[in-house]
């Protein structure tokens, strides 16, 4: 089976965009973070990732979603994260 390379939590608690690729897989994921109220804290119960996937040569843009899943984001949500995007390959 194919695997996906997926960043660490840091990556996406940073607000970071990422997108990636196998063969003609392609995926993105999109940070959702909430902050505590009055602090620069990341509130992670109440973050999450966003991912999307389709298969193609194009870029996000000019490409059709074939699937889209909302992930906590902790490293259990990283992980099933990663597990559903490699049974879409």
């Amino acid at each position: 089976m194919a695997e996906v390379y997926i960043p660490t939590l840091h990556t996406f608690a940073m607000e970071n965009t990422f997108t990636g690729s196998c063969g003609m897989f392609r995926f993105r994921i999109v940070p959702q973070v909430e902050k505590i109220s009055g602090s620069k804290e990341i509130d992670f119960p109440q973050s999450s990732m966003v991912a999307e996937f389709w298969h193609g040569k194009f870029c996000y843009e000019k490409s059709e979603m074939e699937g889209k899943e909302v992930f906590p984001l902790t490293e259990e949500g990283r992980n099933a994260m990663k597990a559903w995007l490699e049974a879409h390959i």
